[in-house]
């Protein structure tokens, strides 16, 4: 199995001969495809370039200090509507939706017996003008339903959040909306970009994005409940400092055939557009990767 680790080592290595072989001279640039990715390597820096969910170009410089990913990508296979991963002696899987008040009435048996095992339910949502923090209003008969038809369930917090006390405040809502259910799962931390409108967020800088996040994953760790990062590329490679966001598990979202990310993640949302038995309209739909034991 390839591993993001093994090439990475072999980037440097690669990277490294090639300074001691110039002596003295102007090093080259090499570029090779890996992993449906194009990556250079430009004297000490690695570039990957990858493709937005609009299907944008866009460079990012590898961040070595990060944790890499060991899958195999190639292991990502679809069928009809379902992700699976072919390599079981490393990794198993099971398959989740996301689900918020826009889905309406979910029949959530009907989604167990899809083959559907877990659920991830928004709780709350801060809005991107006035940033007033609201509960998402069928977050409770998910809640309810989804536990009922024996999924396990862990819920999400859309976050617009612009400092770090917004960021307790998100967490603190989620909390106190979970308190009286069963979950087991994670609790997600979920900002994001407005893409087609103005947002209170423009402004943040990654870095004060990186301490929100740091902020809502220590609040909801303190109460006992296990803290997931909702990510795609872009927050990636211009947003999070990863480094800092060690001690968390990631919820990545990509919609390409393969996940596009070098880094690690423990949940991938492969599909924004899925068809289930159960739900009205598209879903989304996720894997996640569990090592085998």
């Amino acid at each position: 199995m390839k591993t993001w680790k093994r090439i990475l080592a072999v980037l440097l290595c690669v990277s490294s001969v090639a300074v001691m072989a110039a002596c003295g001279t102007k090093e080259t640039a090499t570029t090779k495809t890996e992993d449906n990715l194009t990556i250079t390597t430009d004297g000490d820096k690695t570039i990957v370039t990858f493709v937005d969910a609009l299907g944008g170009s866009h460079e990012m410089t590898l961040n070595s200090e990060a944790e890499m990913m060991d899958y195999d990508k190639n292991s990502f296979v679809k069928d009809g509507e379902k992700m699976t991963y072919t390599d079981s002696s490393n990794y198993t899987y099971r398959l989740g939706v996301d689900v918020s008040e826009h889905q309406g009435d979910i029949d959530w048996k009907q989604v167990k017996d899809a083959g559907y095992e877990f659920a991830i339910i928004r709780v709350a949502y801060r809005g991107y003008t006035e940033g007033g923090l609201s509960s998402d209003a069928y977050y409770e008969q998910n809640i309810k339903g989804a536990l009922a038809a024996g999924l396990e369930v862990g819920v999400y917090v859309f976050s617009q959040a612009i400092n770090e006390t917004e960021a307790e405040e998100e967490a603190q809502l989620a909390l106190d909306n979970i308190k009286k259910y069963d979950i087991t799962g994670s609790v997600v931390y979920d900002p994001e970009s407005i893409l087609d409108a103005e947002s209170r967020t423009d402004g943040v800088t990654g870095e004060q994005f990186t301490k929100n996040t740091i902020a809502f994953c220590e609040k909801v760790k303190a109460a006992g409940y296990t803290p997931l990062v909702y990510s795609n590329m872009m927050w990636e490679a211009y947003q999070f400092d990863l480094t800092q966001l060690s001690a968390y598990d990631f919820w990545y979202a990509d919609y390409e055939d393969q996940p596009q990310t070098p880094y690690n993640f423990t949940y991938w949302q492969y599909a924004e557009d899925g068809s289930v038995p159960g739900i009205a309209g598209s879903a989304d739909l996720n894997i996640q990767m569990i090592p085998a034991r």
